[in-house]
């Protein structure tokens, strides 16, 4: 039945993503990934067209408004093809085995990823944004509609033996079968080290960052820089450290108002972003911004941790605790709208302060943001620091400016709770309200898993996606090793046992249902939903679920002095070794974890009151410097069923005590602050 208020409604109209719902009124026959969308291909013999994007990607939405919406367009899908349309956040396995099948046909990919399958899952075409027509050598989709279905009709048998070829490549890319890995191969201390020379080779010494525009963000690779820093006493990758936080901070890629991160920078410079905003960037900049500060002392690095931490605390959460995955980059159809400004609104809204203003954030009356096609001045301007400021001089400003700039019509927000992306969350407000002192940031975090553990864990397993009550998708590896990460933070932020606990059961569901037969992690459990199993060691815009996994192996192993997780994370190290030393500046998640490995573990166990003051103080000390190879457990009755070798390790006269151990053997036990000092040089 069509809906009343449009023309045409399609299957999408029942699915909660808001991605799909975005397209449930496109005229093209749309279905959801599923069993029902291929038997329909097998019935009425046509291939599936098969469109994977997400809500606020950009050129998905210029896709849509192009071609999903143009009637000519969704007749040819319509004749030839069964249209599936895939939610990439909701579906990550799906994205990624496709995304693959794509970087091997045309050696990129991208979003919108738009693919041509046999009606048996295998591709045979592969192409990010189309236009509608096709333009300067590109093929358009009406052409390529019309072509690919009269290939199927005509020639079907050349089209399924190239299926069958690019499906063949595609699941000998993704597995590593035992006879594939070299005993040779280690991830060793020249591994890690050439991946450092390859990092800082790419370093921009001009401005920050690292490799050519556009400019990601990157954090996985400042904090593997931050631990190469520390454990190797390298003061040269700290530099890139604080000199790449420094020019992020005060570039256009950091909303100044509001706090948090656009997705990249366009330029070299950070200027002018990609406008939208991502959970998963919000937390792992959050993390390297708080661990920058403790490495370096640097205020202001302390001040965007909290800038950004305020801003997901107030835009990016639910009422219950859960954490919302985006806000787009487009409001009103135009992208960056929201956040940009001419001089004259800037001079309506602050008056006479207007003009210094303007200069301290590089507000021009021609405008800083430049037209792509026509290469001019647009007059809007997008705020930056445009040199080194007291950014408090005009704290009062900035907030004259967002309640401003909140009268506008704010780009949308997809609500939907993603269980990986708010594990990363849970650990990064963990770790900055830890090393900053703020209590309200390790209570957000101890309150958006009470959400996941009480909404997503369903059975002892995880589940992927929650949205305004529903629940669905079986959890995937990240989903699993980004909470377990979650977990191990808010345990090390509040002491609290049951986090620890909690860690531990969904460490253990992890290695029963993703480890495959010859090593590694597969990135969702045997399915035949899928053609293959993914299987992921390279970082991308986030750490590889394997590279996580691993980091968590070696904290649980150290927090528990349980072998077998050590000896775990060991044979993912020896399972990804021959690939890693193909590309190492790829794997630095992992490699972050291997440094981590061959460096002396630390085992801090405190015991008594833990509301004292003394308390207190050592759990300051512990803070006051960035210690990567430490962790931290307080004595009680559960800890010792967790972690059997701090049995005995009581308080001493009623004094809160610390038991500071190497490798799990301990230093006599102290209730002396300066001894304690001494124990952790």
């Amino acid at each position: 039945m069509k809906d009343e208020l449009h023309a045409d409604t399609n299957a999408l109209i029942h699915e909660s993503s808001p991605y799909l719902q975005q397209h449930a009124h496109n005229p093209v026959n749309w279905m959801p990934w599923g069993e029902d969308a291929f038997a329909l291909a097998r019935l009425q013999n046509k291939p599936v067209f098969l469109s994977i994007g997400y809500s606020t990607c950009h050129w998905c939405h210029v896709m849509e408004n192009e071609s999903f919406e143009d009637p000519a367009v969704a007749e040819l899908l319509n004749r030839y093809f069964i249209s599936i349309k895939v939610d990439r956040e909701e579906r990550p396995d799906i994205d990624a085995l496709y995304m693959r099948a794509a970087q091997l046909m045309n050696g990129s990919g991208g979003w919108p990823l738009n693919l041509l399958l046999t009606p048996d899952k295998k591709p045979f075409y592969a192409a990010t944004y189309m236009p509608k027509q096709g333009r300067f050598g590109r093929l358009g989709l009406l052409e390529l509609a019309e072509r690919a279905g009269t290939m199927w009709q005509q020639d079907r048998q050349q089209v399924e033996v190239s299926a069958d070829s690019i499906t063949a490549a595609l699941k000998h890319s993704i597995h590593i079968p035992a006879s594939a890995i070299s005993p040779s191969a280690k991830m060793d201390a020249p591994l890690i080290d050439q991946a450092y020379q390859a990092t800082a080779k790419s370093f921009d010494i001009h401005h920050a960052g690292f490799g050519a525009k556009p400019k990601f963000p990157s954090p996985q690779r400042l904090l593997f820089l931050l631990r190469y820093a520390a454990l190797k006493d390298k003061p040269e990758a700290l530099t890139m450290v604080e000199k790449t936080l420094s020019a992020m901070q005060r570039g256009g890629i950091h909303d100044q108002l509001s706090g948090g991160f656009h997705r990249y920078s366009t330029d070299a410079e950070w200027l002018l972003p990609h406008f939208e905003k991502m959970l998963y960037d919000q937390a792992m900049l959050m993390m390297a911004y708080a661990e920058g500060w403790q490495a370096t002392g640097n205020a202001s690095f302390a001040g965007t941790a909290r800038h950004t931490a305020d801003y997901l605390l107030r835009d990016m959460r639910h009422a219950d605790g859960g954490l919302y995955s985006a806000e787009d980059a487009d409001s009103e159809g135009v992208e960056g709208k929201f956040y940009l400004w001419r001089a004259d609104e800037i001079n309506a809204v602050l008056g006479k302060s207007a003009n210094a203003f303007k200069q301290a954030y590089g507000i021009t009356e021609g405008g800083n943001v430049t037209d792509e096609t026509s290469h001019k001045k647009t007059g809007y301007n997008i705020l930056y620091q445009s040199d080194a400021i007291d950014t408090k001089v005009f704290a009062s400003d900035k907030t004259t400016l967002l309640i401003a700039r909140e009268q506008r019509i704010r780009p949308f927000l997809d609500d939907k709770i993603l269980t990986d992306w708010n594990g990363l969350s849970i650990a990064a407000l963990a770790i900055t309200g830890r090393i900053l002192n703020e209590p309200r940031y390790i209570k957000a975090a101890s309150q958006a898993a009470d959400f996941i553990l009480q909404h997503l864990h369903k059975g002892g397993l995880l589940k992927h996606r929650w949205r305004q009550g529903n629940t669905a998708i079986n959890g995937q590896l990240e989903d699993y090793s980004s909470m377990v990460w979650g977990l191990i933070e808010l345990y090390e932020a509040t002491l609290e046992s049951r986090w620890l606990e909690s860690a531990l059961i969904l460490n253990n569901t992890m290695l029963k249902h993703f480890k495959d037969n010859d090593g590694g992690f597969c990135q969702v459990e045997e399915s035949p939903d899928l053609i293959a199993r993914p299987m992921e060691i390279f970082d991308a815009a986030l750490p590889s679920g394997n590279a996580v996994a691993m980091h968590n192996l070696l904290r649980l192993s150290r927090l528990t002095g349980d072998a077998t997780l050590a000896a775990e994370a060991a044979d993912l190290a020896d399972h990804f070794a021959t690939i890693a030393k193909r590309a190492p500046e790829g794997v630095l998640h992992m490699l972050s974890a291997a440094l981590l490995a061959e460096s002396t573990g630390r085992e801090v166990v405190l015991a008594g009151d833990r509301t004292s003051v003394a308390a207190s103080k050592m759990l300051e000390i512990i803070q006051s410097q960035y210690r990567p190879n430490t962790v931290v457990l307080w004595h009680d009755e559960t800890i010792e069923t967790l972690a059997p070798f701090t049995k005995g390790q009581y308080a001493i006269d009623d004094k809160v005590t610390a038991y500071v151990c190497e490798n799990f053997q301990c230093n006599r036990p102290t209730t002396d602050l300066d001894e304690f000092r001494q124990y952790l040089k």
